[in-house]
């Protein structure tokens, strides 16, 4: 330890720079040892004068370190001021930051410095609390930027779909399940063939839940990779694997306090279900590459166009997962089963489609309406739905029809005449004769059906889905009366 001089011991000096100073002052000399502190450095550090004074900054400065040190003294004799901010440890062991500034003094041939330090844990403690309000707020605004992204996608997906039209038994029973479990949080097992509007179901039990206030987001597991259902479920950090090039918010995160909607269900493999049920039974999870644990505040509601009972018996599907989903079931018959609502869908999906594309709405008579029906729709709904774009597009340039298929077992309005085949499968060929007989025998139906109407709105030519001067030429060539 270097000679104390006359500097070190001037009472007058000390007294004027240190002892009336709000700040801790400490003096120390080029080997770090303290030669004089103020009385607001020994409150600062639970010390007496008499403990510091000889003590070194490493003692008091858990980062400082003979290395540091040497580079330290080095920048403060050529810079003669340095300020920095740093933490020092108190007596009873805590850790106080305080922001520093060091001048550089040379008195009587010898090199000092004087530190004047501020404790800054209010400073910190602020803008500690104000980084985390900025990290929430960045989060909730990723949030709601993915929130209203993927919305944006469910209103444009459904616009253009039949929510619930139509008024066949089938339905309202529907509807009546709906009342019942939509106030519940009970978990939803949507049950039905593709296109039969399952989603549609999900909404409206969301909407009508005490959960509406918050989104109702969807997972598609059918369209997920393999290697990324984890993520897509639970986020992951930045550089959890190779392609994570920043953090990603997951799907139970961003449904917290909604609904998460499970889209073909069936379709997660099998050794993913297990991490599935622990969030469903739990109620927490991790970001993948994340040690935070977060809280999936959510409802579920699956869907699938899977048999899920038979799923679990033959192992490909974990029985604990199923009856986790299906608490209450909710099963939609295909369209071929509802035919009654059909002419509210069409009519419904014609007013859609002409706004859509812009073309003048065609009338939808009855015989299109009968065409329609005598289809079984292995689509469904979306099928329909399809069928009616496709006739408008093509309306501006010809004819008003559906392309449905006219034979095989999925159109029934004219069975076919069949033969004495063993398997009933043969067609029988029909004479001329034959079908002139049909045609002759399909028109009276239409003029009784009319009252002998041939123009205009119910008339015998509507409902053919033909031209009335074209109805009553055919009518003069096969000498029918009126």
């Amino acid at each position: 330890m270097a000679e104390n001089s006359t500097f070190e011991h001037d009472p007058g000096l000390a007294e004027f720079t240190m002892e009336r100073a709000d700040d801790a002052i400490i003096w120390h000399d080029c080997y770090a040892y303290i030669k004089r502190v103020n009385r607001a450095a020994c409150d600062l550090l639970g010390y007496t004068r008499e403990q510091l004074v000889g003590m070194t900054i490493q003692d008091i400065n858990p980062n400082s370190t003979p290395k540091t040190w040497a580079k330290f003294w080095k920048e403060l004799q050529e810079k003669k001021v340095v300020v920095f901010e740093d933490d020092h440890r108190t007596r009873d062991g805590r850790i106080v930051p305080l922001e520093t500034q060091v001048n550089f003094i040379e008195f009587e041939g010898r090199e000092y410095a004087v530190a004047f330090s501020r404790d800054i844990s209010k400073r910190r403690k602020i803008e500690e609390e104000k980084a985390q309000a900025y990290r929430e707020i960045c989060r909730l605004r990723e949030q709601l930027k993915m929130e209203n992204e993927y919305l944006q996608e469910e209103v444009q997906e459904l616009q253009t779909f039949a929510g619930f039209v139509g008024q066949s038994p089938a339905l309202q029973n529907i509807l009546r399940q709906i009342e019942m479990v939509a106030p519940t949080d009970a978990g939803v097992l949507i049950t039905g063939e593709s296109g039969t509007g399952k989603e549609l179901i999900a909404h409206e039990i969301h909407n009508r839940s005490e959960r509406a206030s918050r989104p109702m987001i969807r997972v598609n597991c059918a369209s997920i990779p393999r290697e990324l259902y984890e993520s897509e479920f639970f986020g992951h950090v930045k550089g959890a694997f190779t392609g994570a090039v920043k953090d990603r918010t997951g799907r139970f995160e961003l449904a917290h306090g909604g609904t998460l909607f499970l889209d073909e269900v069936g379709e997660i493999p099998l050794d993913l279900q297990s991490k599935l049920l622990r969030v469903l039974q739990e109620g927490t999870f991790e970001r993948v590459g994340g040690e935070t644990t977060q809280t999936a505040d959510v409802r579920i509601i699956a869907a699938t166009n899977r048999d899920l009972k038979r799923e679990v018996e033959e192992r490909r599907f974990r029985e604990d997962l199923y009856y986790r989903l299906n608490v209450f079931p909710v099963e939609v018959p295909p369209l071929r089963k509802r035919k009654e609502d059909i002419p509210l869908l069409a009519a419904h999906f014609l007013e859609l489609a002409a706004r859509k594309f812009n073309h003048p709405k065609p009338k939808l008579s009855q015989a299109k309406i009968n065409h329609l029906q005598g289809y079984d729709w292995p689509g469904n709904i979306r099928e329909l739905q399809n069928v009616i774009e496709r006739a408008v597009i093509t309306a501006r340039s010809g004819r008003f029809h559906f392309d449905l298929p006219t034979g095989g077992e999925t159109y029934s309005a004219s069975p076919p005449v069949r033969g004495e085949g063993e398997d009933g499968e043969a067609y029988r060929i029909l004479t001329f004769e034959e079908i002139k007989q049909l045609d002759r025998d399909n028109i009276l139906k239409a003029l009784k059906k009319s009252g002998g109407k041939v123009f205009g709105t119910g008339g015998a030519a509507e409902l053919l889905d033909t031209r009335p001067t074209t109805l009553a030429s055919r009518i003069k060539r096969l000498g029918l009366k009126l």
